[in-house]
């Protein structure tokens, strides 16, 4: 019976042993691969930089990050390639483009793609009248925000998505990071971002602009709603240039793009939920915009935020670390 025992134990220890190997391999081995996963989605999260830093020191985050960045370009919209025309001929050169333009019945506003591949899932929104987008902003941003459907709600809103990054300024009250613009005049100005990008809005013609722009020159050009995040994915019809994992690993993320044709899309992609799905990087989700034709697209604020809103409804599966459910926002992207 003893032998049994020890018997026993020395399997525990030895599969313990092979673990702690497996791990130490993974961290610090030849591939490079989970090092990269693991420090570039700790780092660009709002809180949990520990999750690297108890493994590796500074210096291999430093070069790490370095090693896996998105290089943008320099381009800013250029709002004439942008003609509003989606009429449905019933001709399509591709299934993706028949997802889009082939309106659901008595819906001429919008449509809800489900996205499910690659280990990730999520909704692509085809938004037909980009005159019916805009920015709400949380009525309760000194009593901590709003969840999105509270906001969507108390805004008329069929469709929304969460918009800007935030930081708490109190324990309680809450600020957008960066710049936002509404209505035609600089709303709030916040610390940067740190994301890279630069202004994401709507000019006065409906017309999706990714600008690094300052906001005041943004606003004489035309914008009426934006806010400051990033980074850009595609500009022009041109995608930025993802090296390595592009730096900010895999998670919930949420995006905005405009296909040339006018036509907005809202994209939500659901992630740390292993099994049903993990997230998202930057180079998947510039494939997804780029295989339904956006010629202007940009990363939003991600993680716990990311949240779709249908009619005053979740659609999709809102998670952060240690919890479920939408967190509290500053302000969203809605449909009216």
């Amino acid at each position: 019976m003893k032998e049994k025992k020890i018997s026993k134990l020395n399997i525990t220890f030895i599969i313990l042993d092979i673990l702690a190997l497996g791990a130490i391999f993974l961290a610090y081995g030849p591939i490079s691969y989970f090092r990269n996963l693991l420090v570039t989605t700790a780092m660009t999260t709002m809180s949990h930089h520990y999750l690297a830093r108890t493994i590796y020191t500074d210096k291999m985050i430093s070069y790490t990050l370095s090693n896996n960045y998105v290089s943008e370009g320099k381009q800013n919209t250029n709002t004439s390639d942008i003609i509003i025309d989606n009429e449905d001929d019933g001709n399509y050169e591709s299934i993706y483009e028949e997802q889009i333009l082939k309106r659901d019945p008595d819906n001429d506003l919008y449509k809800v793609i489900p996205i499910d591949e690659n280990g990730y899932k999520g909704y692509l929104v085809a938004i037909y009248d980009p005159s019916r987008v805009s920015l709400a902003v949380s009525s309760r941003a000194e009593r901590g925000g709003q969840q999105l459907p509270d906001m969507a709600n108390e805004n008329d809103a069929k469709v929304a998505i969460n918009a800007s990054g935030l930081y708490n300024t109190s324990s309680i009250a809450i600020r957008a990071t960066g710049t936002v613009i509404k209505d035609g005049k600089i709303y709030s100005v916040g610390g940067g971002t740190g994301w890279g990008g630069g202004l994401i809005g709507f000019n006065n013609d409906n017309v999706l602009v990714l600008t690094r722009e300052n906001a005041s020159v943004a606003i004489e050009n035309g914008m009426r709603d934006a806010v400051e995040f990033g980074p850009f994915l595609i500009v022009n019809g041109v995608a930025s240039t993802v090296v390595g994992n592009g730096g900010y690993g895999v998670a919930p993320r949420t995006a905005i793009g405009q296909r040339k044709d006018g036509i907005v899309l809202f994209l939500v992609i659901d992630g740390r939920n292993p099994g049903y799905s993990v997230g998202i990087d930057m180079a998947g989700m510039i494939n997804i915009f780029k295989r339904y034709k956006a010629h202007n697209a940009a990363n939003l604020d991600g993680g716990g935020s990311s949240t779709l809103v249908i009619n005053g409804e979740v659609v999709n599966n809102p998670k952060g670390y240690g919890y479920e459910g939408g967190r509290y926002l500053i302000n969203s992207w809605i449909v009216k």
